[in-house]
């Protein structure tokens, strides 16, 4: 599931050559989706006919009836939860990921399906935040007034760059949204839905080398060391493009 703006087509285009082509593993079916709001008023017109034509072409676009901004991730992430909640009963895990990321879909499945078929239940992970707290500096991006959340800390949560979860959390975290305070910060939101649900996010993690297995920083690209990540973060499309066929094709020998 990937949020992106409607405008983004070059995003969305070098998902579909990379990491989000379909057949990539064989026997496990992955579908890629990307969830737009609507655009811009300003932009409307031109936006709204290409991105209808691109939808037509690829059958691959959520549109959602909200206005797609950056204060809206929350409502966005939100409406994807209820939508897979909705349409993906039958899918047993979910990935919420942003547009400029590299996904190891290899070592993501391979991970995933290492207990031997069994599906996890009330499971996230990520790259898990512990001790994040609201920056209350009004010229910040991520600025939050005592008023829309008066606690001096954040609970557990997963970086919204890219997580796992399993199926039944989109509901589960749906349901809880009821009762919790919309904040404009999306993946810190889902930390206090799981806070609601007593769920507690999984650090994503290698002891042996020590490593992160969902690097929130930018690495240069070496092919070895991206085939022991699950995703880097911080890519432009034609970057994503221009190291794809590389890893693709040499990431086992690794």
């Amino acid at each position: 599931m990937v949020p992106v703006a409607p405008g983004d087509g070059l995003s969305r285009a070098a998902i579909r050559k990379t990491w989000g082509r379909p057949g990539l593993i064989p026997n496990v079916d992955i579908l890629t989706l990307f969830y737009v709001g609507l655009p811009e008023e300003d932009h409307l017109p031109h936006i709204q006919q290409d991105l209808g034509r691109e939808s037509r072409e690829n059958g691959d676009i959520i549109q959602m009836d909200f206005q797609d901004s950056y204060q809206n991730l929350t409502v966005k992430t939100m409406m994807i939860m209820n939508w897979l909640a909705t349409h993906c009963q039958e899918a047993s895990y979910a990935m919420k990921v942003d547009a400029d990321i590299f996904v190891n879909v290899f070592y993501l499945v391979n991970d995933l399906l290492d207990g031997h078929g069994l599906v996890r239940h009330k499971y996230i992970t990520g790259s898990v935040i512990r001790d994040g707290r609201p920056r209350r500096d009004t010229n910040s991006k991520w600025h939050l007034s005592k008023e829309v959340y008066p606690d001096a800390a954040f609970p557990p949560y997963v970086s919204g760059a890219g997580y796992v979860f399993s199926i039944d959390l989109a509901r589960m975290i749906s349901l809880a949204s009821r009762f919790v305070r919309p904040i404009p910060m999306e993946d810190v939101y889902v930390g206090l839905c799981l806070k609601v649900l007593e769920v507690q996010p999984v650090y994503a993690q290698m002891f042996f080398p020590p490593r992160k297995l969902f690097e929130i920083r930018r690495l240069d690209y070496d092919r070895c060391t991206y085939a022991t990540r699950v995703i880097v973060t911080g890519f432009k499309p034609q970057e994503l493009l221009d190291i794809w066929g590389d890893f693709q094709e040499g990431h086992l020998a690794c």
